[in-house]
């Protein structure tokens, strides 16, 4: 029998040097070319015709999730989504297997040599049975039992914060819990996150604008330096947009966010991701005293720290997370079907 010939598609010279030596050492298959963008691939994938091709969900240009799209229209092949934020039950993973991939592999996080074997032999099996059409007849339920339960979820982070944030928007299932983030880093570092999450993620991620409707399914990221932002309360709790002075030398500002949503009794949880300064810490100590469930994610080593020292320094009640449980836990607190949570320990 003919070795599985296969097609590694990723954008990272590392990540396709580690999935080569994995395949090439995985048995009955065969790695036959490797691209680093979706224009590349396109013209490989007609010139050798693989019996798989693995694919990275993030990539410039045309994203992995809009490549698969045009090859599961185009061209119908097997296809498995590589990548560190399409774990099985993840809202990218679930969108990644309704357009048409056989299966999600997550990239391993250590290469120890257990792992890297381990991983071959998991890999490869896989590889062999996507190619003999043994995968992708049932796809797993992910998120299907979230239900929304009304609660707005509102978080603060800084640079170091933003690979939190990206996993969060990855766990997301389409109809997640509406959201608000305040964003303090680089504006073309943001904008090329943003870019590259909107055609990944199975949530919608939506521009700022005044008077917008608070809806399960949307997620708004403010970082534009001209505006506040602040939730008004109603049946449909809305966006405001506020040209107010900078508050402690910061617009848009997460104090004020988290603030707008104690004082006006809105229905929310709140959290502080990583980054440098503080602000955040103090409207997530108002969210705490009008009893609405927050945390504060745990640095790691040579992570900035700043705003969970912050938090920490208030001394109030919140849920210390390492970055792995903040997205399950986002989405315990705001499932409706989820029992009440245990009391928060302190930061």
């Amino acid at each position: 029998m003919p070795n599985v010939r296969v097609v590694v598609v990723d954008d990272s010279a590392a990540m396709r040097a580690l999935f080569c030596d994995i395949l090439d050492q995985a048995k009955g298959v065969d790695v036959v070319g490797v691209a680093n963008n979706a224009d590349k691939a396109r013209d490989l994938i007609a010139d050798v015709k693989p019996d798989v091709v693995t694919l990275d969900v993030e990539m410039p240009g045309m994203s992995g999730m809009e490549f698969l799209e045009e090859i599961m229209s185009t061209n119908p092949l097997p296809v498995i989504m590589l990548s560190s934020i399409t774990q099985a039950g993840t809202g990218t993973a679930e969108k990644a297997l309704q357009l048409g991939a056989v299966h999600c592999f997550p990239k391993p996080l250590h290469t120890s040599q257990e792992e890297f074997s381990a991983t071959v032999q998991q890999l490869g099996d896989i590889v062999i049975k996507a190619a003999a059409g043994e995968l992708g007849l049932d796809a797993p339920d992910g998120n299907s039992s979230y239900e929304p339960d009304g609660r707005i979820v509102a978080m603060a982070s800084g640079r170091d914060g933003l690979d939190a944030l990206r996993a969060v928007l990855a766990a997301y299932p389409a109809n997640c819990p509406p959201t608000v983030a305040v964003l303090d880093a680089d504006r073309g570092e943001i904008d090329n996150a943003v870019t590259t999450m909107r055609g990944t993620v199975a949530c919608e991620i939506k521009s700022l604008a005044d008077g917008a409707p608070l809806e399960p399914g949307t997620v708004y990221l403010a970082y534009d330096p001209a505006y506040h932002v602040a939730v008004e309360p109603g049946d449909t709790p809305r966006l405001r947009l506020l040209e107010r002075d900078p508050v402690g030398g910061i617009r848009p500002c997460a104090d004020l966010l988290f603030g707008s949503l104690a004082r006006a009794n809105v229905p929310a949880i709140g959290g502080v991701l990583l980054g440098n300064g503080s602000d955040g810490a103090k409207g997530l100590q108002m969210l705490c005293a009008a009893n609405r469930a927050t945390f504060a994610l745990k640095p790691a080593e040579y992570t900035a720290r700043e705003r969970f020292d912050a938090v920490t320094a208030l001394g109030f009640a919140t849920n210390a997370l390492p970055q792995a449980d903040v997205p399950e836990w986002i989405l315990d607190q705001t499932n409706a079907a989820t029992p009440d949570a245990e009391e928060p320990e302190a930061a």
